[in-house]
Formats: C-alpha cells, sequence, structure tokens
C-alpha cells in the first residue's frame, strides 16, 4: 500500500508489487490499469493478486462477519452540531498513566538531586512547562487545524511553512507554546484532559508548602538565590511531514546553562521526539540531573512529578542512541531528496546496509554519550549466571521448512535455544529494571538486539529471566535464494544493561 500521494507511476508500480493506492489510485491506475491488463503491460493475474491479497486481509481478521459500521465523523469545524460519541473508559486512564511514567529516561542523577525531598523552593523555566495557550478547537476553514492534530504547542505558522515549502522548509526545532503531549500526525488528536508539568508542580507544592518561582519567556531569566533545585523544560518537536533540521536547538542550550549558572542543582527536562543532542550542558556542574520525558500525553505533568518525587521509579530505557554530535550519525542526516531525474523518483541505496544506530556506532568505533539501551534508576541492580540451553525438537538445519503462516515459513519461529540469566536489586529501594539480550551473528553486526525483559523487583530480591532465541533471531536473509538461513558457526551471546554496559558473555554453537 502506498502513502497518501506517494505514487508516481502505474504500469510500474504495478509490476512492482503495489496492491492498493492510497488515498485513490485514479491518477495513475483507474482506467489506465484497466487499460495496462487489456493490452498486455500487466498481467490479470497481478491484479487478481492484488485484489486476493487485500482481502485476504479482510477474512483474517473476521470483518466478514458482523461487524460494527463506521462512524459518520465529525465535521471539519466540531463546533457545528453533530453526534457526540464517549469514547473513552475509565479503565484506561491507569495504563496511560503508567505508560507515561515508563516513556521516562533518567539519564543523569547526581548531588542526590533526585529523588525531590519536599524542597523549600523550587524555581521552574522554560516554554515546556506549561500547557499551550488554547486546547480549543480552532476555525474549521484552515488549512490546517492544530487542535485536530494534537499540534496546538506549535505555532501555526511554523506548520504552514513547512506544508508550504515542502521537504526543503527549514523550520525550528521546538515547539515554543508549551509542552507538546503527542506526536501529532493525521492519526493524532488532543486529549480531553492535559495535565502540564506546571500545573501538576504547583498542586504538588501546595501540598508540600513549597514555594514556586517561575519564569517561561525570558531566555535569560534570574534565579532567586535561595532556590533547592531549578527545572528548566525544553521540547524537540518531530511529527509526520515535520522532520527537524538538526538535533538540539541554541535557545533552549542558551537557556540551561543561563539558569545552571545560578543554580546548583539544575534539572533539565526534555520533552523530546528523537535523539536530542545535551554536548553543550550535559557537563556543567551544575546540571545535576536529566530526563528525557519524551511524548508522556495527557498524564505529562502528573507522570512527572510521580517521578521526581520518588512515588514511582524510573525505568525506561533509551530506543536510540545519543551521540556527542550530529555527524556521528552518518548518512542518517543525509537524506536523499529528490531532484533532478529522480524528482518523482527518489533513489535510497541504503549502503549502511543493517548498520543503523548502536550497530553503525560500534561499527565505526564512535563513544556515545548515552547508548541504546541506557536509562538510570533510584536503585541499583546486577545481572548474573548466564545461561545457555539448547532446545531439542525445532528445525535447526541451514533452511526454513515450514508451511507459510503470517510472518514466514512456520519453523522459524521454532525455539532454538534459551537464554536465563539472574536479575538482582542490590539498592535500597523497589524498582524496575530491563536485561537486554544481544546476539553477536556471524558476518554480522557486533550486537543485535534479540530480546528484552522488564522486571520490578523489591529490594534485595532476585528473580530468574528467561529469553527464547528463535530460529528467526539467529537467521539472516540469503538474498540469492531469497530465503532465511540459519548459518553454520558461534554465535556470541551477550546479557546486559543496554548496548555497551553487558558484563554477561558466552556462545552458542550452531552445527
Amino acid at each position: 500500500m502506498s502513502d497518501w500521494g506517494a505514487q508516481h507511476a502505474g504500469v510500474a508500480t504495478a509490476l512492482a508489487g503495489m496492491d492498493m493506492v492510497m488515498p485513490s489510485g485514479d491518477g495513475f491506475w483507474g482506467d489506465h490499469l484497466v487499460k495496462a491488463v487489456k493490452n498486455g503491460s500487466v498481467p490479470e493475474s497481478r491484479v487478481t493478486d492484488m485484489a486476493t491479497r487485500i482481502l485476504t486481509t479482510w477474512y483474517q481478521f473476521g470483518q466478514d462477519a458482523i461487524f460494527d459500521k463506521p462512524g459518520i465523523g465529525m465535521p471539519l469545524d466540531v463546533r457545528q452540531p453533530h453526534e457526540t460519541i464517549e469514547g473513552r473508559d475509565h479503565n484506561d486512564r491507569p495504563v496511560l498513566l503508567d505508560g507515561a511514567i515508563e516513556g521516562h529516561v533518567l539519564v543523569k542523577n547526581t548531588k542526590n538531586t533526585l529523588p525531590l525531598k519536599s524542597p523549600r523552593m523550587l524555581s521552574l523555566f522554560g516554554y515546556s512547562a506549561r500547557s499551550a495557550d488554547s486546547l480549543s478547537p480552532g476555525p474549521g476553514d484552515l488549512l490546517i487545524n492544530l487542535w485536530r492534530f494534537g499540534l496546538t504547542s506549535v505555532s501555526l505558522g511554523d506548520v504552514l511553512s513547512s506544508q508550504l515549502g515542502g521537504q526543503q522548509a527549514k523550520y525550528p526545532n521546538i515547539a515554543v507554546n508549551g509542552t507538546i503531549m503527542g506526536g501529532g500526525g493525521s492519526g493524532a488528536g488532543t486529549p480531553a484532559v492535559f495535565v502540564a508539568p506546571y500545573d501538576a508542580i504547583s498542586m504538588r507544592a501546595a501540598q508540600d508548602d513549597t514555594a514556586i518561582f517561575h519564569d517561561f519567556g525570558m531566555p535569560e531569566p534570574a534565579v532567586v538565590p535561595s532556590t533547592d533545585t531549578c527545572i528548566v523544560f525544553g521540547n524537540a518537536w518531530a511529527s509526520e511531514g515535520y522532520d527537524r533540521p538538526s538535533l538540539y536547538d541554541n535557545f533552549t542550550d542558551s537557556l540551561v546553562k543561563t539558569v545552571a549558572d545560578q543554580c546548583n542543582k539544575t534539572v533539565v527536562v526534555l520533552h523530546n521526539a528523537g535523539p536530542r543532542i545535551v554536548e553543550s550542558f550535559v557537563d556543567h556542574p551544575n546540571v545535576t540531573a536529566i530526563i528525557f520525558a519524551h511524548l508522556p500525553g495527557r498524564d505529562s505533568g502528573t507522570s512527572l512529578v510521580k517521578l521526581l518525587y520518588g512515588e514511582a521509579g524510573f525505568s525506561g530505557k533509551l530506543s536510540y542512541t545519543v551521540a556527542r554530535k550530529e555527524s556521528d550519525y552518518g548518512h542518517l542526516l543525509s537524506p536523499d531528496e529528490p531532484a533532478g531525474k529522480f524528482q518523482k523518483f527518489p533513489q535510497s541505496n541504503f549502503t549502511e546496509g543493517v548498520y543503523l544506530d548502536y550497530k553503525y556506532f560500534e561499527m565505526h568505533n564512535i563513544t556515545p554519550r548515552y547508548e541504546f539501551g541506557f536509562g538510570l534508576s533510584y536503585t541499583t541492580f546486577s545481572l548474573a549466571n548466564l545461561v545457555i540451553q539448547r532446545v531439542n525438537g525445532g528445525n535447526s538445519g541451514e533452511w526454513a521448512e515450514g508451511a507459510i503462516i503470517p510472518g514466514g515459513q512456520a519453523d522459524l519461529f521454532d525455539n532454538i535455544a534459551t537464554v536465563t540469566v539472574d536479575v538482582s536489586n542490590t539498592g535500597n529501594m523497589p524498582g524496575a529494571e530491563v536485561p537486554q539480550l544481544y546476539v553477536g551473528i556471524p558476518g554480522g553486526p557486533a550486537k543485535q538486539l534479540r530480546g528484552f525483559e522488564k522486571r520490578f523487583l523489591a529490594p534485595g530480591t532476585t528473580v530468574p529471566v528467561e529469553f527464547p532465541l528463535t530460529r528467526r533471531d539467529l537467521s539472516v536473509w540469503d538474498t540469492t535464494a531469497q530465503k532465511w538461513r540459519l548459518q553454520r558457526g558461534q554465535y556470541d551471546i551477550y546479557v546486559g544493561t543496554s548496548s555497551r554496559d553487558v558484563p554477561l558473555k558466552s556462545s552458542l554453537t550452531i552445527n
């Protein structure tokens, strides 16, 4: 299926395997596809295959049975009369809050800054601490209605300049009109209730009789000298159709340094849509804690307060590598833009192969600031007793032989081995750790993530964690045979708490 408006040819896309064009195929297909079949440019069997593949999904998910009728939907201007449907479920609230909590990643915590302990005075700074000026639907005749797309924190001018400027448009890295709650895009929305960080911190401060000072507008704010802790909020937004032109911004970096120069304990909270470089302030002696809060949704402030005050523990891990400088990412910051003869057919040769993110950094011996899988906790953990056991009965031959099922041949999912480790909470607080399993496949990257499990442990407790290793986990794609191949040889097995902190190592031999 194509992306919206991404079909740029007729016969060529049909022969290349396109089954469905969105939002409509009339431009290149429609009557043109009928003519192509009649003149032999496209075999009729290819069109039959298109229909078969589309309808297979329909039947697989039971949509031929009794199925709810589609809703009528809202008018473009939601202020106009329309049927109101209650789509919220009270039972979802704990899930939303847990997701927000576990999406925060603590990457620095020194001087016993966190958790906070009923501070006498807090000072808050930065545009991403507060809610947007408006969380209400705008006029329906606008090209972009920010409320509909969950982008009320973003300047409308930035959105329109990108839409009108195409892929070459440049726009700020930050949403200055308040904290970003989600990723935006065509499938997004604005929650019915939103708790910004400032709202939640104010409520907690009222309980603790903590004085709060805040300045969300000045680029060089003054800090009250008697402040116990300062918290600086920034963000780095991206969305569908809006890539970031860089991985840091000078305004936020300068704001952090200005506050840290005046405050002995400065916490930085970044609501970021992806990797965010922090080199300009990470080693500042007064920047004592850094949190990648990501996009927490409706419970942005509620989740942050629980974490800041130790009512919940940090357990999030980075799903990307944070580099020391942008050039460390290599080709990732050099996209193949449509140009010249490739204006309608942009070409990407993917010369980096499978060496992306942590695999790229390891191959080129680049030391990151924070590695893939990294994340701190309020307690400490240890890993021990790595055991690898072969599983009898599964197909460990060179080639998969099973019947085709969704996902590939059935025996690709046979367990070849199990890896077991013990995880212990060696600290004084309850918390969760995420042991991660990496495999070094012969001829491939040094490590590839093949499993992870989160375990909540009370202080002083130990639990075993088991990872199954399937045939698919250990296979490589043979481009000649066009099949998954299980190579003979030695497979290195690592278990750790990040892609670089892997204290346990062993090997598995496939004969």
